[in-house]
């Protein structure tokens, strides 16, 4: 029997409880820019690149939920986000106001949120700049993690004049998915009861799409096997979950099953460093490509010299074209390096075969390019 089920089995007699906390930033880049003006207050605001009157080539980092209601969302291409703030302008609505990121200004706020939950609990885990996991365990009651959770909720409120959304489980699966459920400023607390847990009933009616890492290639996989919901999916045995996706059918079983063994990871370590850039223009400019490149690798290595590690073993780049087919490619090197020169000279060589017939036969032109550092030490 894997840890997971013995844990579970303890949690359901009642010999240890676990309650973990997610709180999830509601729109947080769009909420910060919106609660840091009075002219924003109560309008669609729209977090991202330069729209250029529908002419932009980036995409939205962020939108408000007032913009959402338009139809914008995160990953949009932004020009399809302005038409759709010109479509709502005709039909009398407020057209969407939009706003280029200022992401110090976030990890500010974020460092912030993560000093508020600091006060309330000792272990946290960054997930990401506007997510956090948080051990309430200690509390040993449910009722008593959830008024912690409603003083952080206020105190963030109070402070940074955004909402946050909070979900309260047994574990990280089952917090971070109930976080979700009544967005923005909601509360969900899901409690485990036997003789079936409450984790079980919770997430039965739910889409396959709510476990995280069923994307949506493998969703279709499983809808094709007539699998719509996490109910549908608990008739699959483990050993036809491990049939049809190896090691990750396993964890799929025990996920459907809301046992999720995982740690809070205290002292989450970046896994890379990179940039990217969109060009205004599709091209093959190797004069215009090279001092993009030039800035975007001046970048990151500025952002490694200031992060604290002191080398890198691997680089890589990302290429996109104009018909958005995407490669990356990276390098590892033999020994560990702190080089400027060493991270520009591998890089170039990566990215050169994309400019000439090697690997781009055909003489597509290039809409992005990135480059990254990874196996920080």
């Amino acid at each position: 029997m894997r840890n997971a089920e013995h844990r579970r089995a303890s949690e359901i007699s009642g010999t240890k409880i676990r309650i973990v906390a997610h709180l999830d930033m509601d729109a947080f880049f769009a909420s910060l820019e919106e609660a840091g003006s009075e002219i924003f207050m109560g309008k669609p605001i729209v977090v991202g690149a330069d729209p250029k009157n529908g002419n932009g080539r980036g995409v939205v980092s962020t939108a408000n939920y007032k913009a959402r209601e338009y139809g914008i969302h995160s990953a949009m291409p932004i020009s399809r986000a302005w038409q759709l703030s010109e479509k709502a302008k005709a039909e009398g609505k407020p057209e969407a106001v939009f706003v280029q990121p200022d992401f110090e200004r976030y990890k500010k706020a974020s460092k912030e949120v993560f000093e508020i939950i600091k006060k309330y609990a000792s272990e946290i885990e960054p997930a990401s700049i506007d997510e956090f996991y948080f051990d309430l365990s200690f509390t040993k009651s449910f009722k008593k993690a959830e008024e912690i959770c409603k003083k952080i909720k206020k105190e963030i409120k109070e402070k940074l004049k955004v909402t946050c959304s909070v979900g309260i489980g047994s574990n990280k699966l089952i917090s971070k998915i109930s976080a979700g459920m009544k967005k923005p400023d909601g509360l969900v607390i899901i409690k485990d009861s036997p003789p079936a847990g409450g984790s079980e009933k919770f997430l039965e009616p739910l889409s396959i799409r709510k476990i995280p890492g069923i994307g949506p290639k493998t969703g279709e996989k499983f809808n094709a096997l007539g699998i719509e919901t996490i109910k549908d999916l608990k008739k699959l045995s483990k050993e036809k979950l491990q049939e049809l996706f190896g090691k990750w059918g396993t964890d799929i079983y025990f996920k459907a099953r809301g046992i999720d063994d995982s740690p809070i990871v205290e002292n989450r370590e970046a896994k890379s460093i990179g940039e990217q850039a969109t060009f205004q223009r599709d091209t093959l400019n190797f004069i215009y490509i090279g001092e993009v490149f030039e800035n975007l690798c001046a970048g990151v290595f500025k952002r490694f010299t200031q992060s604290g590690f002191k080398s890198f073993r691997t680089v890589g780049i990302t290429v996109r074209f104009s018909d958005f087919q995407t490669y990356t490619a990276a390098k590892t090197l033999k020994n560990p390096t702190d080089k400027e020169k060493d991270f520009k000279l591998e890089t170039i060589k990566l990215l050169l075969p994309y400019l000439d017939k090697r690997k781009n036969p055909n003489k597509k032109l290039i809409r992005l390019i990135g480059v990254k550092i990874e196996k920080l030490k």
